[in-house]
């Protein structure tokens, strides 16, 4: 998979939309048209630091992050999450609350409703692009949400999210077109803002897990184990620590008790044929400790 088509595939379609929403929310007044172009604009600041976070996660290991940079990408997803849902859901609340409160009238209604339609339409083509790159990896979209790879999940939460939006937004300007109540208008976009700031709230909260170091998955966990105890030189696997340092970076601790009467260059062979192993079988392994246990 290539993060760096996703995002800019975003940054393109969403820079676009933008202008478009904006124009349309200035001619028409609508809030809810508003919501799309503050949550368009939002997206296209979260899809930056995005691709800042992959750029500076490839620097290689120093003195001070012998590990490397991989966490980068968490706290910049972390980071994107807060700017594209957060900060566009209290934006567009507060629009939504003035236009129930204070309703000013909302005019071209057609043209509100191409826009929102326009949105809808790029959302699912952002879907698109995820789903064709992960074709592409040959990855499930299940194996794709149970991954680490945070910052493209923002993106692919954000599509999902303007999608419902999207949805909610149209059906206001619907029912403001059959019933001409401006309250109608700062409601839609009160929902609209509503799940945008639920939704920053899951996606931070999930971030938040890898920056304070999250371990690799169950799944994943037993894989590994079930490798090293495979070798007829290894009796059983007494700890197992790991961590997530990255999308594709992992780092597992073992204490391995290996079989009576193995010498030390017996063991260090079995280290060094046991690492193998397990890096063909767990690629993001990157990291690996094995200490031997008597």
């Amino acid at each position: 998979m290539r993060p760096q088509v996703i995002i800019w595939a975003t940054l393109s379609l969403n820079a676009v939309l933008f202008g478009v929403n904006l124009g349309i929310a200035i001619l028409s007044g609508s809030r809810t048209v508003l919501s799309q172009a503050i949550y368009t604009v939002t997206d296209l600041a979260g899809g930056i630091v995005l691709l800042w976070g992959y750029s500076v996660s490839q620097r290689p290991p120093d003195y001070d992050h012998p590990f490397g940079h991989g966490k980068e990408r968490f706290f910049w997803a972390f980071t994107a999450s807060l700017i594209t849902f957060s900060t566009a859901g209290l934006l567009t609340l507060q629009g939504g609350l003035q236009q129930i409160v204070a309703p000013t009238p909302v005019t071209h209604l057609t043209a509100a409703l191409a826009s929102v339609g326009a949105t809808f339409a790029v959302s699912v083509g952002g879907i698109v692009v995820t789903l064709r790159e992960l074709r592409t990896g040959r990855q499930s979209i299940q194996s794709f949400l149970e991954s680490a790879h945070q910052g493209l999940k923002t993106i692919f939460y954000q599509d999902v999210v303007s999608i419902l939006g999207s949805a909610v937004a149209f059906g206001g300007l619907v029912l403001l077109t059959i019933f001409h109540d401006p309250v109608i208008d700062g409601i839609a976009a009160s929902c609209v803002g509503a799940l945008l700031v639920g939704a920053g709230f899951i996606v931070a909260a999930e971030t938040r897990e890898f920056l304070v170091g999250k371990a690799i998955s169950q799944s994943s966990a037993r894989r590994v184990i079930e490798v090293v105890e495979k070798d007829p030189r290894v009796r059983k696997v007494r700890g197992f620590q790991s961590m997530m340092l990255g999308p594709d970076d992992a780092l597992v601790a073992l204490k391995v008790n290996f079989q009576d009467g193995l010498t030390t260059d017996q063991i260090e062979a079995a280290i060094d044929q046991v690492s193998l192993e397990l890096r063909k079988a767990f690629p993001p392994l990157r990291h690996l400790i094995m200490e031997p246990e008597s």
